[in-house]
């Protein structure tokens, strides 16, 4: 997903910047930028659907982590600190997985903001 993400957000990019150096009024050239727009919106919800599918693992994972925790702090059990350590290294990679959906995400509002602005000239 992450790939996904970066691939999308650099052809955006390209095509804004491609974009905002012509300035075309014709009715073909609202069209196609009026398809982009839906496009993009298209695209915007399907990662705010990643983004908040993530957020709820992230959250159950240090939900968990914590439960974990607490209670190997009162058993001083072996296994629970094992089962600990496997939380933690799951909710790392979750963590810097849903930073990264969240900033793609708002580079996406972004780039929407810009696609408005060059259709309202």
């Amino acid at each position: 997903m992450e790939k996904r993400l970066k691939n999308y957000l650099a052809a955006m990019e390209e095509l804004l910047a491609s974009l905002e150096g012509t300035h075309s009024d014709s009715k073909s050239d609202e069209r196609n930028a009026e398809d982009i727009l839906r496009e993009h919106l298209t695209q915007i919800h399907f990662f705010q659907h990643e983004r908040l599918i993530h957020l709820i693992v992230t959250c159950l994972f240090a939900v968990l982590a914590f439960a974990v925790f607490f209670a190997l702090f009162f058993t001083m059990n072996v296994g629970l600190l094992v089962l600990f350590a496997a939380i933690l290294v799951l909710l790392i990679p979750y963590i810097r997985h849903y930073y990264i959906l969240e900033n793609g995400v708002q580079r996406m509002y972004t780039q929407y903001d810009r696609l408005i602005a060059l259709m309202r000239g």
